[in-house]
């Protein structure tokens, strides 16, 4: 068992399960430079560690995650070119993180998931989100774009849902989240809690070298060409057939 905090992020891991909690209540962790680094540590800690199969992504106090807060805000209206350009390349590399661990990362969202928030929560690989929660991209209203987590909506959501989504800044339920196709599952708001690690405790059936390489082979696909793609697959096919993992699987399937 392993447990941590930094003050805005807490970290805890057992029985297969490292749990990140977005700590920032009193400012409806709205992200900023130590949380974004705090994020950024603990997942390469569950990456690093061979225990960890799975881990949740959730928050503390009412709300996922609210976006950038007012001092980073603040902070982007004065800062040059360069320094704006070092504080974007910070959050993208918490997105790319998030996508090449080897473990499955699940976000488990209650109240609202706004902004950077929303792209935080839809750049994980699953999202179980409670029933009342909110999803929204209110970039526009202020002035700014929504950049980045375009690049994630666009890879979750039909062209028109998207311009929808990031044009008229409107927040929509988890139930029309998961209908575009934001969230894999709503959860009850009751028995949130308990459903998140029940559903996380599925990981813990199949082999971790099979889903890391699922994983990998998922993402890298995507600017692949058909051709490209099967023959990455092809590799990929190739590794998991040489794998304990596998050969141990189908001796037991053999012995049915």
């Amino acid at each position: 068992m392993s447990s941590e905090t930094n003050n805005v992020v807490i970290y805890d891991a057992s029985d297969g399960i490292a749990r990140i909690t977005l700590n920032r209540p009193d400012k409806r962790n709205a992200l900023n430079d130590e949380l974004i680094a705090g994020l950024k540590d603990a997942l390469r800690r569950a990456n690093s560690d061979s225990q960890v199969r799975v881990v949740i992504l959730s928050a503390a106090g009412t709300d996922f995650c609210s976006g950038a807060d007012l001092v980073a805000l603040q902070k982007i209206s004065s800062s040059t070119v360069a320094e704006n350009l070092t504080d974007a390349q910070s959050l993208m590399e918490l997105f790319l993180l998030i996508r090449t661990i080897r473990v499955p990362v699940l976000a488990a969202v209650r109240g609202r998931a706004l902004a950077g928030g929303c792209g935080l929560a839809t750049a994980c690989d699953m999202v179980l989100a409670a029933r009342s929660s909110r999803f929204g991209y209110p970039e526009v209203k202020v002035g700014f774009v929504p950049a980045m987590v375009m690049a994630i909506l666009r890879r979750n959501v039909s062209e028109k849902i998207a311009f929808e989504l990031m044009t008229t800044a409107r927040e929509i339920s988890a139930e029309q989240a998961a209908r575009f196709g934001l969230v894999n599952q709503v959860v009850e708001d009751e028995s949130f809690e308990s459903d998140v690690s029940a559903f996380a405790q599925t990981f813990l059936k199949s082999s971790a070298g099979a889903v890391a390489l699922t994983k990998q082979l998922l993402y890298r696909t995507d600017a692949m060409t058909f051709e490209d793609a099967l023959q990455f697959g092809v590799d990929a096919n190739v590794i998991a057939r040489m794998s304990r993992d596998c050969q141990e699987g189908i001796a037991r399937f053999l012995k049915r």
